[in-house]
């Protein structure tokens, strides 16, 4: 923070759970290198310690910083104050999304989307993917699978499920990763949604990052699952509604196309629906 004088106005928007919506402004010394969540963290510091506003890492890798800032979704943690030294900074939670408190928003309905894609690796012909080791048998989260679990294994017939997928293993040549890591890097930190305009029309739209990270497993050469995700992704509220304008690409903070990936997921519907139709 500043030891020189200097400041910026900050208007941040509040909300508690049972009143009514206000605006509260604070003067806030910064520096180069201060932060908006820095800014953030200094008023509740300083001036107010009941605003309320999500943060984790501060490395732009947790995703839970999200808000609006002068009209535009961007991650605290990465974007910085001296950009509007002049203009101030208005400071709001992310659009298209219900507010619990100040800043903060609910994630319920995106991670219920998201869960809605099956977001793992699901293998061929299967509906679920336990944890299994190389007999079939369940392995407890985090256990230490031994010596030779990730060794090739025997097929352990119907009555289990392997926990590779098609490919005869986990391993990847560099062609089959670069086909998805693209969509691998979403962070779900929804910025994507609260720049999309088809929230509001259509605000049970998958949206952006669900269909990125459903095409991240389709991409997959290693999954089977991509028949029950189109199932959800060709459907009014699937990938349809996108009307192309591009702006979750835009603001998304991982360089993660969206865009491209909800065109992809009406292309492959398309495909589908024409070789369903053809004469056989």
């Amino acid at each position: 923070m500043s030891e020189t004088g200097s400041t910026v106005r900050l208007e941040v928007a509040r909300q508690d759970p049972d009143g009514a919506a206000r605006r509260d402004v604070f003067d806030v010394p910064f520096d180069d290198r201060t932060s908006v969540l820095d800014a953030l963290q200094w008023v509740k510091d300083n001036a107010d310690p009941t605003l309320t506003f999500r943060w984790s890492c501060k490395m732009a890798v947790c995703g839970s910083c999200g808000v609006m800032v002068n009209g535009r979704p961007v991650l605290g943690c990465e974007t910085f104050v001296r950009g509007y030294r002049t203009s101030g900074l208005v400071v709001e939670p992310l659009a298209h999304a219900e507010v619990l408190r100040d800043l903060v928003v609910d994630t319920d309905t995106f991670l219920g989307k998201l869960a809605a894609v099956k977001p793992w690796l699901v293998p061929d012909g299967a509906t679920r993917l336990p944890l299994a080791g190389p007999a079939g048998e369940a392995l407890a989260l985090g256990a230490d699978p031994g010596p030779g679990a990730h060794d090739p294994a025997p097929d352990p017939g119907d009555d289990a499920l392997r926990a590779r997928g098609p490919a005869s293993g986990s391993v990847q040549a560099p062609g089959e990763l670069a086909a998805f890591r693209d969509f691998a890097q979403c962070i779900d930190c929804m910025l994507c949604y609260a720049a999309c305009p088809q929230l509001e029309p259509a605000p049970d739209f998958l949206g952006p990052a669900v269909v990125a990270t459903a095409r991240r497993w389709d991409e997959d050469s290693r999954d089977g699952g991509e028949l029950d995700r189109a199932d959800v992704l060709d459907t009014e509220n699937g990938a349809w509604p996108c009307i192309q304008v591009g702006a979750c690409t835009q603001v998304c903070p991982k360089g993660v196309d969206p865009a491209r990936a909800l065109r992809d997921a009406q292309r492959v519907a398309t495909e589908t629906w024409d070789a369903r139709q053809a004469p056989r």
